[in-house]
């Protein structure tokens, strides 16, 4: 299909029209969140942490969706797009995310009874790859429309969001590149900023000037005073082929070493891909801004349209931004768990377990986890990347994960250890099943507390109830699964002279995390 891409073009209604029109989700689910540690870890981001009341920043999002074009298929379009086609099928999102993330994100999903198909990268390149990938594995003669949005922004009315993504679509089904621009509260520096130009009929949609990367306080003021600009929400709008050949025009590396990742990729049966590594590892890492957005406007084969996006935005990016979305007491307080207030004000508390007293203080962030606490300056939230950078370079493990880490079967616990010892809770799902292993270097001790449990030791299996043991020795090949109903609950005792994780060699997993 051919596009009139120039401004003028835009502003033109197509006379062609089509029998149905594809919509394809795309969410990119490979975030870190680093300014939200210690909540935050790189082996559970932002994005599949309980923020919203028992819902992840994940699951909100796909759960959004179903607000946009909720008659699919049939759906009609708004009016500037009626003249384009007819009516609107909207596919199940496609996620892409990285593969040590693919079980906790399935997870997440599937406990909201959400659908999704999985493109999964084996190393981190940035959205502009991640798109990429994700236009390669949808892209067909339908040539479909993408909705392209981080996993991790809180979007407050639904109803708002939807009707300006239904906009944005109808604008990107004529060949344009389209974002969703929020409307500046403040002059905010943490944010990019969209230059609007020309509207777009009287939708408020207009086209892209230019894009602006984080200004300083001064630019910000007069971004904000002129009216001109929106704050970028992250969110585009794209044919699949428009995007492929904007990307291969302005970042070719990119484009050829994504084709030449998904053309190498394996398959799973239930149609996840798995990018290929070496590929991969080749491909330049950038963001959708700068691969191709900061061409938009400036390069005429690139024309852009920003629809404004007024349904309460906010990217989550640090812990402020978490206080200024929660419900606040009369003294602008925002409590998560255990938390007690005295003489506080404009302050954020969050704990994990332990109680936390907040006594006298103001515009405060408290933030208690099992292995690690943060005490901040509202104001120098900003700064806990750089707290992160340094314990990264320490190689400390709580950048890394939770003291309670999250596996496919279930979860475990390190609830104490010491030299040459370690002890574990570990909790395995109904039919949860660990992987055949051994260790070379570490025995274990397991005692059921609840539920009943299947041992392979060796060459025997074991059936164990409750207050029933076992002893796996150093070397012996072992295996623990769950084929109750209930969750099956143990305590691991370990003992040995290296008690690290990596201490393990899989035989067999049911999981796929066996390596090849």
């Amino acid at each position: 299909m051919n596009h009139d891409m120039t401004p003028a073009g835009l502003m033109a209604v197509a006379n062609e029209s089509e029998a149905e029109l594809i919509v394809q989700p795309i969410v990119l689910a490979g975030g870190s969140g680093t300014r939200l540690w210690p909540l935050s870890r790189e082996h559970c981001p932002k994005q599949l942490i309980d923020l919203l009341d028992g819902e992840s920043l994940l699951e909100a999002t796909v759960r959004r969706l179903d607000g946009v074009f909720r008659h699919a298929a049939g759906a009609a379009l708004p009016e500037a797009g009626k003249a384009l086609h007819k009516a609107v099928r909207k596919a199940a999102p496609l996620v892409v995310s990285s593969e040590d993330l693919r079980h906790l994100t399935a997870d997440r999903l599937g406990r909201s009874g959400m659908a999704a198909r999985f493109v999964l990268e084996p190393l981190s390149r940035n959205t502009a790859p991640a798109l990429t990938a994700a236009a390669l594995a949808v892209r067909g003669d339908a040539d479909p429309v993408l909705v392209a949005m981080p996993a991790d922004h809180l979007i407050a009315d639904g109803g708002a969001f939807a009707a300006a993504l239904e906009e944005a679509v109808t604008h990107a089904a004529r060949g344009a590149i389209v974002t969703l621009g929020v409307p500046p509260q403040r002059a905010e520096t943490g944010y990019g900023y969209i230059g609007a130009g020309l509207p777009l009929g009287s939708s408020g949609a207009r086209s892209i000037e230019h894009f602006v990367e984080k200004p300083d306080a001064e630019r910000a003021a007069g971004y904000v005073a002129s009216g001109d600009y929106l704050w970028n929400s992250g969110i585009f709008v794209v044919r699949a082929s428009v995007w492929l050949a904007a990307i291969a025009h302005s970042r070719p590396l990119i484009a050829a070493q994504c084709a030449a990742a998904f053309e190498a990729a394996a398959v799973d049966t239930d149609g996840t891909v798995h990018l290929n590594r070496d590929a991969l590892a080749a491909c330049p890492s950038d963001s959708i801004d700068y691969a191709v957005m900061e061409s938009v406007g400036v390069n005429a084969r690139l024309a852009g349209v920003v629809v404004p996006l007024r349904s309460g935005w906010s990217d989550v990016g640090a812990w402020d931004a978490l206080w200024q979305v929660s419900k606040k007491d009369e003294n602008g307080n925002v409590a998560r768990g255990p938390v007690l207030f005295e003489h506080a004000t404009d302050t954020f508390a969050h704990s994990d377990g332990r109680l936390v007293a907040c006594v006298g203080v103001q515009g405060v962030v408290v933030v208690e986890t099992a292995d690690a606490v943060l005490v901040a300056a509202k104001e120098r939230v900003q700064d806990v990347k750089a707290v992160v950078s340094r314990l990264k370079a320490q190689h400390s493990e709580v950048t890394r994960q939770h003291r309670r880490v999250e596996r496919p079967w279930g979860w475990y616990d390190s609830i104490d250890q010491g030299e040459r010892f370690q002890v574990k809770r570990i909790v395995v799902k109904p039919g949860g099943r660990l992987s055949l292993q051994m260790h070379h270097h570490r025995a274990e001790h397991w005692t059921v507390v609840r539920g009943t449990a299947r041992v392979t030791r060796g060459d025997e299996v074991l059936l164990l109830s409750e207050n029933e043991s076992t002893y796996i020795p150093l070397g012996m090949t072992h295996r623990l699964d769950n084929p109750g109903k209930t969750a099956l609950e143990i305590i691991e005792v370990q003992s040995g002279c290296y008690l690290g994780e990596d201490d393990i060699v899989r035989f067999d997993d049911q999981y796929g995390r066996v390596e090849a």
